[in-house]
């Protein structure tokens, strides 16, 4: 029975790995994070642009900041900050990001 449990958790965990290099986060399994994010945030509530300080607070991320991993991994905090907490603030964020240090690219996320 043991052996079947550690057999089932390593196939998984196989599964993931693969699953992982198709999708653009990687949250349930080992694969390298093989990418380095530098992005900067902007955030405006009910018209008034947040500061670095209040994006901090809000997020507990920097305004500005690298990660080590895919840039999904901070729109995910974004996302799911605005859509449980600040779902009645009518947030409009905005994430400028560089994946390896390449072309920049823009997410954003428009008031509901």
């Amino acid at each position: 029975m043991r052996t079947i449990a550690g057999v089932s958790i390593l196939v998984f965990q196989l599964a993931m790995i693969v699953y992982a290099r198709f999708v653009p986060s990687r949250y349930f399994c080992w694969a390298p994070y093989d990418v380095q994010t530098d992005y900067s945030i902007s955030t405006v509530v009910n018209g008034r642009k947040l500061t670095g300080a209040e994006i901090r607070k809000r997020y507990r991320r920097a305004e500005r900041g690298t990660d080590n991993r895919s840039p999904q991994h901070v729109i995910d905090i974004l996302e799911g900050y605005e859509r449980l907490y600040g779902r009645n603030d009518h947030a409009e964020v905005t994430m400028r990001y560089r994946v390896n240090g390449k072309e920049e690219q823009v997410w954003r996320l428009e008031p509901r």
